[in-house]
């Protein structure tokens, strides 16, 4: 029983570090001491390198979790059996726990194998997703899979200040917008190319 009540505690105590660390990587960047993290969750210092021992592996753990969140946002999406009401559900769902949030730290850790798998798993869901869109004609046709991932990481950038019940309803409005321009058949031609795959994947490093 000891065992067990001990183990219950680190996972709790590492749920509250992984909560601190997001929040206060997003809010007060990334050059934020770890120092500030273990001070948010309630924790010791070393009960923080206990379980991280470097800044960057924290990250690293927090990019993977937000990849698997978008992967549940996908299957929940296409779990749907409305198109669009799918794509926006994921859309919505990604933007509320803010999985783009993390971006700015691309090209600054290393990827891990971990990441990289992770990240495949993700872009297969959304792009499962997607493609039932075009196929149902609700989205329009030059919007592509990755032109969502930047509309979602645009969207999960803190909003200056601190929180208020008007940041979200402005949020709330202006994601409700963006996703009506998504809508086929578009009125405004898109300019330039879509995003490249290499382009977007280089931000973060090369791939194994």
């Amino acid at each position: 029983m000891a065992t067990r009540g001990r183990q219950a505690e680190a996972a709790r105590n590492d749920l509250r570090l992984l909560q601190a660390a997001h929040e206060v990587f997003t809010t007060q960047g990334f050059d934020a001491p770890v120092s500030a993290i273990a001070k948010q969750a309630g924790v010791g210092m070393g009960s923080l390198y206990r379980r991280y021992r470097t800044k960057e592996e924290l990250l690293q753990r927090l990019c993977v979790i937000a990849m698997e969140r978008a992967v549940e946002a996908a299957e929940s999406g296409l779990a749907e059996p409305d198109p669009w009401t799918g794509l926006a559900r994921y859309v919505r769902a990604c933007v509320g726990f803010r999985s783009g949030a993390l971006a700015p730290v691309a090209g600054t850790i290393e990827v891990t194998g971990e990441m990289w798998r992770t990240a495949r798993r993700s872009d297969e869901a959304t792009r499962r997703l997607v493609a039932r869109a075009h196929e149902a004609g609700v989205l329009r046709s030059d919007v592509t899979m990755l032109d969502l991932s930047l509309l979602i990481e645009q969207f999960s950038r803190p909003a200056p200040g601190p929180a208020s019940p008007e940041h979200q309803q402005v949020k709330e409005r202006l994601l409700a917008i963006a996703l009506d321009g998504l809508r086929a058949p578009g009125v405004t031609p898109l300019p330039g190319e879509p995003p490249s795959v290499e382009w977007y994947e280089g931000r973060w490093g090369t791939s194994p």
